[in-house]
Formats: structure tokens, sequence, C-alpha cells
């Protein structure tokens, strides 16, 4: 890896780092200024994450920027509010037709159960009798030969014509307990909203104390009470100051980084480098200390520098035998007269200045060699 490329290796390293110091902004949000108020357990794509809110528990926003709520088997419902003291939540229709999502509706698959259940009795009548008789009617379900009706009253619906038919009993969530209609028929059902209830994770008693409700750790569905801004996902300020000193800090470290890695690549280091390491060699060597050589005799000595092949004269090997350094192309050596064993040129002058003779044959270069 060239010098030129380690900014850039540093800078993808810390990349998910600052990624994982953004603040997680788990605090209340909505689709609107005047709509519904989302915090945990709920919480709203895509202003949210979702470690924000409890799995089954996701809202999400309309093109007309209403809050909205899918069930998995029975279809999507605005939110009308919701009851975090209570645990409850108030959906409807968006098409204003709830009776036609109520003959089918379920609610396995949600963590959301009923309020309160009512029965209601559907039924048909032919539409001349409907209007004649002047029935209560859900027009929204009824055609130009059909119509469709609702009671609580089963005696009622099973009282009624011939021509009419019972086409489905079945329980709907309301807000309270109802006592069935004395009235003959009703539409009721359809004007209402859906009240739902949710019994996991039980965070009303956070609401009550005025604290924040949130996960225990990234890793455990158990909730706690926290203050507010203190939870484990919604300590914004700290998050806040974590990316500031890294902004700060960051570009130091990789400025620094990016010269030691120069310095230490450099040719002058490596030299040093070399000649400390003949210095450390010369100075522990467990052979009989002879006098070193001059400077002016020590260069007088013949220089090579390596080509691409790195091809050494004699028998020497491909590794400096004093730093244990493999050679490259453009280093320069120095050979000993007599032996003609060669070192770098940094290492073998180092060690010449302490010792006048051959690091690897012990040999002293003569003096009719020294002198030319």
């Amino acid at each position: 890896m060239t010098f030129s490329n380690q900014p850039f290796f540093f800078i993808f390293f810390l990349l998910p780092l600052l990624r994982a110091s953004q603040p997680k902004d788990c605090s209340s949000s909505s689709c609107g200024l005047q709509d519904v108020h989302v915090r945990f357990p709920f919480w709203l794509e895509p202003n949210q994450p979702d470690f924000c809110g409890h799995p089954g528990f996701d809202l999400h926003c309309t093109i007309s920027q209403n809050t909205a709520l899918n069930l998995p088997k029975s279809g999507t419902f605005l939110v009308r509010e919701i009851d975090y003291k209570s645990q409850h939540i108030r959906l409807y229709d968006p098409e204003a037709c709830l009776a036609r999502k109520l003959l089918t509706f379920d609610l396995s698959g949600s963590p959301f159960s009923a309020l309160y259940l009512v029965k209601f009795t559907f039924l048909t009548c032919p539409y001349e009798i409907a209007t004649s008789s002047g029935f209560d009617t859900i027009p929204c379900l009824g055609n130009s030969t059909t119509s469709f009706l609702a009671t609580t009253n089963l005696d009622i619906a099973k009282s009624m014509l011939t021509s009419c038919q019972i086409v489905k009993t079945l329980d709907v969530p309301v807000s309270r307990p109802v006592v069935p209609e004395k009235r003959r028929l009703s539409t009721y059902v359809n004007n209402q909203d859906l009240w739902l209830k949710w019994d996991s994770p039980i965070c009303s008693n956070c609401e009550r104390d005025h604290l924040r409700c949130g996960f225990i750790s990234n890793a455990s569905l158990q909730v706690n009470c926290f203050p507010f801004g203190k939870s484990g996902h919604n300590n914004t300020e700290l998050q806040v100051l974590k990316i500031i000193s890294l902004a700060i800090f960051g570009p130091v470290i990789i400025f620094a980084t990016c010269i030691a890695i120069g310095v230490c690549t450099s040719e002058r280091f490596t030299s040093w480098r070399r000649r400390d390491v003949a210095i450390a060699a010369a100075q522990t060597s467990g052979a009989t200390v002879t006098a070193g050589l001059d400077e002016s005799t020590i260069e007088s000595y013949k220089k090579v520098e390596l080509g691409e092949s790195r091809r050494l004269p004699g028998v020497n090997d491909i590794v400096c035998p004093i730093c244990l350094s493999e050679y490259a192309s453009k280093d320069t050596v120095r050979c000993i007269p007599e032996c003609e064993h060669c070192f770098h040129t940094e290492c073998i002058d180092a060690w010449l200045k302490i010792h006048g003779t051959c690091p690897l044959c012990r040999n002293s270069p003569s003096p009719a060699r020294e002198a030319v």
C-alpha cells in the first residue's frame, strides 16, 4: 500500500465509527403538526429507526400526512389517537366504510386485542324493501339491488322479512360496552371508530410518572422507564458530544498517522533503522573486537546500486546478513575486498567503524586492497 493511499484507508476505517456515533433520535414524532404523537412502543417510519419501537408497533405516514397502522390480516387503518397511559389505540377506516373491513376482521398476527366486544349481526335486504320500510342501511356496502343492514339484536335480525338474509354475526371492538338496541336497526357499526388495546409491553407506569419507556438494551426486548434523554436510545447530548470529538480529533489522528507512515516508509528512516541494527549487532557480537576502520578506507570499498534483478556479485544471499532485510531494487550495497561479501551500505559502514573485519567470515581486508 503506497503512502498516497494511506489517508483513504484510514478515512474508510473511521467511517463506521462516524456512522455508529450518529445520534439515535427516538424522540416523539408525527406525520403532521396536528397529528398523532408517536413514541415508544410505537415507531414512525421513516422518521424513526426500527429500534425506537417494539416489533409490530410500526406506523407510517400516508400521502395526506395521516398516521396509519397496518394490521397483517385486516389491512390499513388510520390512527385517530393513542392513549399511552391506558394503552389504547383508536382507529378508523380511510375509506369511511368500517363495516366492510369488519366482515373479514382478524387481529391475529398483531400485538393488539379488542378493548370491548359487541356482537353485531349483518344482513341484506332487497333495496326496494329497505327503502320503503325506512331501514337504517349501510350505504357503502349496498348497491342498486341490495341493501346492507346491521343490528346488535339478533332476535330482530331473525324476525326480518323472509326476503332478508343474515350474512354474518361477529364481535366488533368498541370503546365501551354497548347495550343491545331496542330499536330495530342501526348504522352505528359503520359510523364508529375501532378501539384496540395492547397488553405488552407495559409502559403505562412510565407514562403516569412522566418518564420515557424504552428498551433496556439493544439485545433485549425488556423495557424500563428512563428520564427523558437518558434512555439507551435517546441520549442525544452524549451522541452529539461524541460526534464533535470525533470531528475534531479524527482528522488530527489521520494526519498524524499518515505522517508517521510516511516517515516509517521513507528511505532515510530505513537507512537509520539499518544503521542502528548494524551498531547493535556490532556491540553485542561475541567475537573479539578489533579496531574499526576510518571513514576514508570504508569509502574506498566498492559500492553497487542494485537493479531490478537485485543480483549481487559472488555468493551473496538475497538478504542483508546484518539487518536481515531483503534487498530491494535501487538499494546501495558495499562489498568488502578479499571475501567480496556484500551488505547494505549503511549496515556495513556502521559495522566497519567498530570492527575491521567482515561480519560473515571475520577476515580482515588486506592493506593493499584497503588502499585501492
